[in-house]
């Protein structure tokens, strides 16, 4: 699983609506050129290739080399990225851009649990089950978070190489959101 950690100027870029759809759905449903793109997110083609190719400009997306002419192949150059607000403090546009992008997949992951909860019902209650939410309470310092944090993404991406890529029956794409934060986020430190 290849991770990309992204600097100011690629939270720069991809803190934009159109960019980060882009890169979701090459994420979720593979290559596609600028026309297919454009057709799936209601968008036009030239507004989809330009956004695409500043996508490529910080290595987010890559061209695959395949298709002719104009109907170039785009994918996720990464399986995931993520940021440091400590490596964008002293950029305040990149200390904006990143409080949208939070702002942006928070409101992506709202969308997507209550269209799992209107379908839930319908699925076979083993996916149900597997299926399920919980939260924990305790007290940490910010180092312990981070520890705790860290130490979860490394459980997923070892189950994710562990399953690999190959098609199973029965199996489908999961998407699991870690979030953490203060209980109280107006008692700061």
């Amino acid at each position: 699983m290849e991770h990309l950690q992204l600097d100011g100027r690629a939270l720069r870029v991809l803190a934009h609506p159109l960019r980060a759809r882009l890169l979701s759905e090459l994420r979720v449903n593979g290559a596609a050129t600028a026309t297919q793109l454009a057709e799936r997110l209601t968008t036009n083609t030239g507004a989809t290739s330009y956004h695409l190719r500043k996508l490529a400009e910080v290595n987010l997306v890559v061209e695959t080399g395949e298709g002719a002419g104009k109907q170039r192949f785009w994918a996720a150059a990464q399986d995931s990225h993520g940021w440091s607000d400590a490596s964008v403090a002293d950029d305040p546009d990149a200390v904006a851009a990143s409080g949208w992008l939070r702002q942006h997949y928070w409101s992506y992951l709202s969308e997507k649990v209550a269209q799992w909860e209107d379908e839930r019902p319908h699925w076979p209650v083993e996916w149900r089950d597997g299926a399920h939410m919980s939260d924990g309470l305790f007290t940490a310092t910010a180092a312990e978070l981070d520890e705790l944090m860290t130490e979860l993404e490394a459980v997923m991406q070892r189950f994710q190489e562990n399953l690999g890529d190959e098609p199973r029956p029965g199996a489908r794409q999961v998407l699991v959101q870690l979030y953490s934060m203060p209980i109280d986020p107006t008692d700061r430190p």
